[in-house]
């Protein structure tokens, strides 16, 4: 290496080294005059300042916190049933042959529509022995009248008259359960002749509601125990719900809630929690039954459902939600610190506050905040906060 080169070299190098120097001195005068001018402090990491420019772009609002009635929401799914006392199946007392029926699948019925009409020849003999009791009744009644009245004068003995009570007796109780048996297949006795017995009774409907199974047809023997129809009362339909043993406390009767058809997730409806089941299943889950509070077309039992039960309806401190922000999996508002002045300008201060984030409804959320915050004297930001978290975050990537 020549002298020339080195002397070169060394020239750059203190070039550099000066420059350098240079830059450092300015930026420590510049510090130092902004200490001393106060127009540029050192802020703590939790305070954003802003000028007048900057809050105006910003966006910002200030309000305070509000009490509010907000409610949690319980997601769960069910089924649409019925009670056992609106569910009816009906059969045929002493069965018989079906003469006829109209019902099919889905026909609406109302409480003593005729449903089928059955034919036996053992209805016959029935209406037929009623009626002969009953006149052998009448004679039995007049002949113990008749010996009652000789008792009592001494004509007649003491055994034909206790005959005579007997026989009296055994014709009442055999004509009453005649009669029972006629009233079970829907024949009223009192108003049964001689000339109006027939061999055919009619079932008859005893509940309004709509058809869900027809088991015969036409000229089938149904005996006792089949089952003619299957009737379904609408007016009364109820939610089997299914909840996980977690959620259990939760629920409790008297709460009310919404529900939805999958497919028609617009269309709610509404029921009122009157069971809630005692029994663990083994996949961790309990049932909760619920009463449907009207009449809605076109639900029917066995259809899905998805319901919502309000667990919680308390007045809870609550701010806009653009007012809470979430950052590093934590929440945090920003306060109004202060207003001062910076050289000839004016700035504003912010403080962020950690809260904690509680339950979202109607573009409101509920916070819990700390013990030491003033809730008469604090003005909360409510618009901006998010322009304030990215300048505070931002604050670190700036030299002097």
């Amino acid at each position: 290496m020549n002298l020339i080169t080195k002397y070169r070299m060394n020239t750059k190098l203190f070039l550099i080294i000066l420059a350098f120097g240079m830059f450092a001195a300015s930026c420590s005068n510049k510090s130092e005059s902004t200490e001393q001018s106060g127009e540029h402090e050192v802020l703590p990491p939790d305070v954003v300042e802003m000028n007048d420019a900057q809050y105006k772009a910003a966006g910002i609002e200030l309000g305070t916190v509000e009490n509010k009635v907000l409610s949690t929401e319980l997601k769960v799914n069910g089924l649409v049933s019925v009670s056992p006392q609106n569910l009816v199946s009906v059969s045929a007392i002493m069965g018989g042959y079906i003469k006829s029926t109209d019902l099919v699948q889905g026909s609406p019925v109302s409480r003593g529509q005729v449903i089928a009409v059955i034919e036996n020849p053992e209805f016959i003999e029935l209406q037929q022995n009623y009626l002969e009791n009953k006149s052998k009744l009448e004679y039995a009644e007049t002949e113990y009248n008749r010996q009652k009245d000789l008792n009592k004068e001494n004509v007649n003995s003491a055994k034909t008259y206790q005959l005579t009570m007997s026989d009296y007796k055994t014709l009442q109780s055999k004509l009453f359960a005649l009669e029972q048996k006629l009233k079970l297949i829907g024949i009223d006795a009192k108003k049964l002749e001689v000339d109006k017995i027939s061999g055919t009774v009619s079932i008859f409907s005893p509940i309004n509601g709509y058809v869900k199974a027809v088991n015969v047809n036409i000229g089938k023997y149904v005996n006792p125990t089949d089952v003619i129809v299957e009737l379904v009362n609408t007016q009364n339909l109820t939610l089997e719900l299914t909840m996980f043993e977690k959620d259990i406390d939760k629920v409790s009767i008297g709460q009310k809630l919404s529900f939805n058809i999958p497919d028609k997730p617009a269309n709610k409806m509404t029921a009122v929690v009157y069971q809630v089941g005692k029994t663990i299943n083994a996949d961790k889950t309990i049932k909760v039954y619920c009463n449907v509070t009207a009449e809605y077309k076109n639900l029917f039992p066995g259809m899905y459902v998805n319901a919502t039960i309000e667990t919680q309806n308390d007045s809870v401190m609550a701010l806009p939600k653009d007012a809470v922000l979430s950052f590093e999996d934590k929440s945090y508002i920003f306060i109004f610190s202060e207003r001062k002045k910076e050289g000839d300008k004016f700035v504003t201060l912010f403080k962020a506050i950690e809260v904690v984030k509680g339950v979202t409804e109607n573009g409101y959320v509920g916070v819990v905040l700390p013990k030491d915050f003033n809730l008469t004297e604090s003005k909360i930001v409510i618009k901006g906060a998010y322009n304030l978290l990215s300048a505070l975050k931002n604050a670190g990537d700036m030299a002097c």
